[in-house]
């Protein structure tokens, strides 16, 4: 049996294999065209092109330097308070009597509060410069440092202020004071200073208000209202700024409980109680005083028996101050006052213990001031009056 020849000599059967193979190619060109879309969509293609005219399914991939311009409340807060952190350093003379050298016994911050008639001023804490033979200020900036000897104009022991003074020709900035009575617990706080001497000069340490007028005892039934922080307030930092989100001084750092095993407890001196301080050691170089000439023991102290046995208190008179001692010719003795009263109110305002009351009349009061005093004696409500004599 033969086999069919086309007309132009290719056989039958090879037409047919061309034709087929031709058929197959083509649907695979068609198929790779319509899957390339998804291909890509999966991500399976990771080569993008650009063109100068991209058309809207086409990725463009560039790439540019970044330059991040950090510029928050607390950056701008600490850009305004920190030129005027000053560190201030306490110099003894040698008690080596075979050399004249001076031996610098620690180092502080200082905050410059004001400028004028050629003299800058420095508060600062009593502890820096107590002792000293000499105090000098260091003031630096990006390029230097410089040393200047300080005059200290006054000093308080009892609430750890001192003012310092300094030519001003190379002061460059003066801190803005806040309003220390409007803070409020969790808001903002930065503290700025020395800690652990010039080597970490003008340190920035940040945390919040923990609690914004905090009681602290003293030693004499005395006590000091201060702001409790968790900023880091270490060795160094003290009479540094306590600064707000607006870059104010509400405090001057003072202290910070050092207990093993207790972090974030700060305190600073508020410094709307600081001001009236600052004015008396400017002007008179120390603080003077009201002085009632009392000794007294708080009230809740005592057991209720002995409030109702030895006292004849009413059992609804809980707060106080019970008077131990009277100071002959003070005010308090001018007034009537007694061992065993029982102090309840000044001018009206009730007092819950011996430190609220010293807190009165140093807060309140001047030498001079006419005072009302409200007491109890065996159980009988009196009212007496005296004028504060200065301590």
């Amino acid at each position: 049996m033969g086999y069919y020849k086309n007309t132009k000599g290719f056989p039958l059967i090879a037409v047919i294999v061309i034709a087929l193979i031709t058929g197959v190619v083509s649907s695979l060109f068609t198929l790779t065209l319509a899957l390339s879309p998804i291909l890509t969509s999966e991500g399976l293609s990771f080569q993008k092109t650009s063109t100068s005219n991209p058309t809207p399914d086409e990725e463009t991939v560039t790439t540019q330097p970044v330059s991040v311009d950090v510029n928050s409340d607390v950056t701008k807060a600490v850009q305004k308070a920190l030129p005027a952190v000053v560190g201030v350093v306490n110099i003894r003379d040698s008690r080596n009597p075979f050399t004249s050298q001076s031996e610098d016994q620690g180092t502080g911050s200082g905050i410059v509060y004001a400028k004028e008639n050629g003299k800058a001023r420095i508060v600062t804490n009593h502890h820096v410069i107590n002792g000293a033979d000499e105090v000098h200020v260091v003031l630096s900036d990006d390029k230097d440092e410089k040393t200047v000897k300080a005059t200290v104009l006054g000093s308080d022991e009892a609430t750890d202020l001192a003012v310092l003074e300094i030519p001003d020709e190379e002061v460059k900035a003066v801190a803005e004071l806040g309003n220390s009575d409007t803070i409020k617990a969790g808001e903002p706080a930065i503290a700025i200073g020395n800690p652990m001497g010039m080597q970490f000069y003008q340190t920035v340490t940040s945390g919040i208000i923990s609690s914004p007028k905090r009681q602290m005892p003293l030693a004499g039934n005395q006590s000091m209202n201060v702001i409790q922080t968790d900023a880091a307030i270490n060795p160094g930092n003290s009479g540094g700024a306590l600064v707000n989100s607006a870059g104010q001084v509400i405090g001057i750092n003072s202290m910070k409980i050092a207990h093993q095993g207790i972090e974030g407890i700060g305190f600073a001196i508020p410094v709307n109680e600081a001001k009236p301080i600052i004015q008396d050691l400017i002007q008179h170089g120390k603080v003077k005083r009201p002085f009632m000439g009392i000794a007294m023991r708080d009230l809740d102290t005592l057991s209720p028996n002995d409030r109702e046995t030895k006292l004849n208190l009413p059992s609804s008179v809980t707060r106080g101050a019970v008077i131990l001692e009277v100071t002959p010719d003070s005010s308090a003795s001018e007034a009537g006052l007694e061992r065993l009263d029982v102090i309840v109110e000044l001018d009206g305002q009730k007092v819950k213990n011996a430190a609220e009351i010293q807190s009165y009349l140093w807060n309140k009061k001047e030498v001079g001031d006419h005072i009302q005093i409200t007491y109890y004696r065996n159980g009988e409500k009196k009212t007496a009056s005296t004028t504060l004599q200065e301590k």
